[in-house]
């Protein structure tokens, strides 16, 4: 254990470095996800043209990271097309010009080359998450907590699935966890340098997504608490109603410094992303987005439209069009399959259930003795004290919240978090639970060490501590290996792993649209296995040529694809574009496992066709995980 504690930097550079690498390698491998379709084209709109009128509906911190390392490409971009000019929510038509090159008369950019660059700075930021985790482990639990930590991190295979896609979910995990740990700097001294820092992330949260709103009121509350909890100095003359008082009000005052920093650094970034967005194209969106007839709707709509005709509350009034919309989504919902229904209604054990079965076995374990144990010490800590007086107790419990403000501020945002995500509406997947995952690992790191810490002299349990951790840190570290590449469809063993997943939950835990390159990877290998044996790179007894060689050559492959790259792109004159409720044909098909469930659980009208009658036959093999691969006979 020394041996960890003296080379705990290195070893933790190794372990980013082997998450960097595995997650670059795994970008490369993947398609466009569906999301991307609309993040990448506007990270590129907003970096070159100064202009949000794309993907509205998130901030632009993350889009801009992304869009950056594009400039020095120079793709072709529509910007004289009808759908930029005059288009309203066209960002789906021209993300498909700029990735997929679906515009003949529009010169085509490479798709893989602008993957590559603009998924980049996300792969970088969680590598600077994971620095983040090591160092505030180390702070509250130890060095080898925050080793712990970093591997938990590190090695979660929805991680690794979600951190190099140019979405908000591995931005608003890491910049949350950011303004987290200086705002804990700051309630333990609310200096000018703790005020702007603790400020500055707040506002690069709020610039990440619109769920950070959340951390407002839950700053505001602490602020409170902790003013209040602090207790006065004997030497201190003052009453205590007065030395509250006073304490409150230095830290509110200190608060409103930091919100103040916040929205000016909201206001200074969308002010560089809107400058040369005309001011109709707010009113546009707001007459769009919030067309509903609610009075929430009525005015919101009404204040963007206000808010939009005054230059300098133009980039406010962009921010807050993407609250807006953001409450709009959540009331109204979003289609998902969830364990054999297809609903636009949430279900309380969504999430529970995902976590459960997406999560590793490992740290789901260790999570749960973790916690446990913490709640024993908790237990135990308070029977020891309920003797004593009540302003004692008062003293004791002030002095604990002061001393683990970290931990209760934690613990609080994952419990609020997950009740705002247990009774919401919206169901996007795992995804959706990023933000309170590095806490998650930090605490139950930090936990499992201060556990071998109070067991270092009975020697017998102490090892048994050892050889447990040790244990799991190797079963942990093992998992993305053996899960390499397949780690957005990753499932635990409970539930039959990767090729059983999909009948559970689908879209962004199982199939968002990673495995358009396999499919390509799978119809050039086939073809190129019924060609002469000497074909270069392609063994006649490769695994491939031995599955598919009683199968003939695809001419055309039938594809019902559900994500963001495009089947014509990569497949050529190969595609051709189906969906269910065609008349099934002979031939080579390429179904979604997404279009797959929602085809045959989904309710309609009795006689509307879908894709049960596939189930009479038997995928030959899969592209990836996510993408069935039929041929259908003559007979």
């Amino acid at each position: 254990m020394e041996f960890l504690k003296k080379h705990a930097n290195l070893i933790v550079a190794g372990i980013l470095l082997a998450h960097f690498i595995v997650s670059l390698s795994v970008s490369s491998q993947e398609s466009a996800i569906y999301d991307e379709k609309a993040h990448i084209p506007a990270a590129y709109s907003y970096v070159r043209y100064g202009d949000m009128r794309l993907n509205p509906e998130h901030p632009p911190l993350l889009k801009d990271l992304a869009g950056l390392p594009l400039l020095a490409l120079q793709p072709a971009f529509p910007i004289q097309s009808s759908e930029w000019q005059s288009g309203i929510n066209e960002q789906w038509t021209i993300g498909d010009m700029f990735i997929n090159c679906t515009k003949p008369d529009i010169a085509c950019n490479d798709a893989d080359k602008i993957l590559f660059w603009s998924r980049l700075p996300i792969i970088l930021l969680s590598v600077i998450l994971g620095i983040g985790i090591f160092i505030w482990t180390r702070e509250l639990g130890g060095t080898l907590a925050g080793l712990f930590a970093v591997t938990l991190y590190a090695a979660d295979p929805n991680v690794i699935a979600h951190n190099h896609y140019v979405t908000t979910d591995l931005g608003i995990a890491a910049f949350i966890f950011f303004a987290f740990y200086f705002f804990v700097r700051f309630l333990k001294n609310p200096s000018l340098e703790n005020t702007v820092t603790a400020g500055v992330f707040l506002g690069l949260a709020q610039l990440t997504k619109f769920s950070a709103v959340l951390l407002f009121p839950i700053f505001g509350l602490f602020v409170i608490l902790y003013a209040l909890t602090k207790i006065k100095s004997p030497t201190d003359q003052r009453s205590i109603a007065r030395f509250k008082w006073h304490t409150l009000f230095q830290y509110l005052f200190a608060f409103s410094g930091s919100v103040i920093v916040c929205f000016a650094l909201i206001w200074s970034l969308y002010a560089w992303n809107t400058f040369n967005m005309p001011a109709e194209k707010l009113i546009e969106h707001a007459n769009l987005y919030l067309a509903q007839k609610n009075t929430f709707a009525q005015f919101a709509n009404a204040f963007v439209i206000e808010t939009s005709q005054l230059p300098f509350l133009k980039p406010l009034s962009e921010y807050f069009l993407g609250v807006f919309m953001v409450f709009a989504r959540v009331v109204s919902g979003n289609p998902h399959y969830f364990l054999g229904t297809v609903s636009i209604q949430s279900s309380p054990w969504y999430f529970p259930t995902v976590f459960i079965l997406k999560e590793t076995l490992p740290f789901i374990l260790l999570l749960l003795l973790s916690f446990g144990y913490a709640v024993f010490r908790l237990g135990k800590t308070i029977v020891a004290n309920n003797t004593q007086t009540f302003s004692a107790s008062l003293t004791f419990l002030s002095q604990s919240f002061q001393s683990k403000i970290a931990e209760c501020l934690m613990l609080f945002f994952i419990l609020f978090y997950l009740f705002i995500s247990f009774t919401g509406n919206l169901t996007i997947g795992i995804r959706h639970l990023f933000p309170i995952l590095p806490f998650l690992f930090l605490l139950t790191a930090k936990i499992s060490f201060d556990f071998l810490r109070r067991h270092k002299d009975e020697k017998a349990t102490h090892s048994l501590i050892v050889w447990g951790l040790g244990s799991a840190t190797l079963i942990i570290i093992a998992i993305p290996v053996l899960s390499y590449p397949g780690y957005l469809s990753y499932f635990n063993p409970i539930t039959g792993g990767n090729q059983n997943g999909y009948q559970y939950v689908t879209d962004s835990n199982y199939d968002w649209g990673q495995d358009l390159k396999n499919l390509a990877v799978f119809v050039n290998t086939h073809n190129a296995c019924k060609v002469d044996p000497g074909f270069i790179g392609i063994r006649r007894d490769s695994k491939q040529c031995i599955l598919t060689e009683n199968y003939p050559t695809i001419n055309q492959i039938r594809v019902d694809y559900f994500g963001g790259g495009s089947p014509a792109y990569y497949l050529k004159e190969k595609y051709i574009s189906w969906w269910d409720k065609r008349e099934p044909e002979p031939g080579w098909y390429a179904i979604s496992s997404f279009f797959y469930q929602e085809s045959i659980y989904k309710q309609k009208p009795a006689g509307t066709r879908d894709y049960s009658w596939l189930k009479k036959f038997t995928p030959i093999t899969r592209a990836g995980d996510s993408i069935f691969i039929y041929y259908i006979p003559e007979k």
